[in-house]
């Protein structure tokens, strides 16, 4: 099986906008999906932790799926994220989605409860077996405790409905593994937008992108330009968010995208407890930098 080219670039981890009373703003939404789709990023990750999962409802996920669907103008491949420590739980929300318009979900590694590497690989094929729609595995142990060993990767690979990973695990040595040993169909996505050009330069296919939200372009051409061999532009790029990448995880993850945005005017920081809005000195830090950047 060839791999899929719907998921090679840049996937942008949409945030989900709120106003400032915590309802989700679909009018930042709409300005959201077309900045990243003017931006040129290849496909739409939707519900992803990114945009608040653990603290957006499920009926609140199937209406910004259905809005999202709705207004990709570029028709753009859409992810949609399904994931939890409860398998029963993931698989019982996967029969109860409308797929339609959907053509991959993103799974995240069961978090808190710390399976062996066994019961990650029978959790993620019970998912698999389940889900109408090809499936991307989804390694961040910084989050979950848990990290997804390279063999239990490997195992899971040969799943015919498992397509590949977002692994966010920050380790080369498990990423140059990943390349040398994954099947060639098998996508493998950067979620560290700090080391995409790094992990393209092995063999990885782009990435799952925090950033890309609020600087679609200067990413995409970032992503692309590894992808095409300009290592040096790449590289240039890559160095200019390097402040940008430390900034945006300093009061945690989507609290300084969502400052970024703001400033941007595109929808409001607001975020849903226990996330709290980013504070004024982060705020003043995120805005000197995109100035000095020229991403303003």
């Amino acid at each position: 099986m060839p791999l899929d080219e719907r998921f090679k670039g840049v996937g942008a981890a949409l945030i989900t906008p709120f106003d400032e009373q915590n309802e989700v703003d679909y009018a930042g939404l709409k300005k959201l999906i077309d900045l990243v789709s003017e931006g040129d990023v290849d496909f739409l990750v939707v519900q992803g932790t990114t945009g608040e999962s653990p603290t957006v409802t499920s009926e609140e996920k199937a209406e910004t799926l259905a809005f999202t669907i709705k207004h990709n103008y570029k028709s753009l491949p859409i992810v949609y994220g399904i994931g939890g420590n409860n398998t029963k739980a993931v698989i019982d929300s996967i029969k109860k989605t409308d797929f339609t318009g959907v053509d991959a979900i993103l799974s995240v590694c069961p978090y808190y409860n710390k399976p062996t590497q066994e019961g990650i690989i029978a959790h993620f094929t019970a998912i698999a077996d389940a889900s109408p729609v090809p499936v991307l595995l989804y390694n961040v142990p910084g989050r979950t405790v848990t990290n997804m060993k390279a063999d239990t990767i490997i195992t899971l690979a040969a799943h015919p409905n498992i397509i590949g990973i977002k692994d966010a695990g920050g380790s080369m040595e498990q990423s140059m593994e990943l390349a040398a040993r994954a099947p060639e169909d098998f996508l493998l996505l950067s979620g560290d937008d700090n080391l995409v050009t790094t992990m393209v330069s092995v063999g990885w296919h782009g990435v799952i992108s925090v950033i890309a939200n609020a600087f679609p372009k200067e990413f995409t051409d970032l992503t692309w330009s590894a992808l095409e061999g300009n290592f040096k532009e790449a590289a240039r790029l890559q160095l200019a968010f390097l402040e940008f990448d430390t900034l945006l995880y300093i009061e945690s993850n989507p609290v300084g995208i969502k400052k970024c945005l703001e400033i941007k005017g595109i929808c409001s920081s607001a975020v849903r407890l226990p996330l709290l809005k980013a504070t004024q000195e982060l705020g003043e830090k995120l805005e000197k930098a995109m100035i000095r950047e020229g991403f303003m």
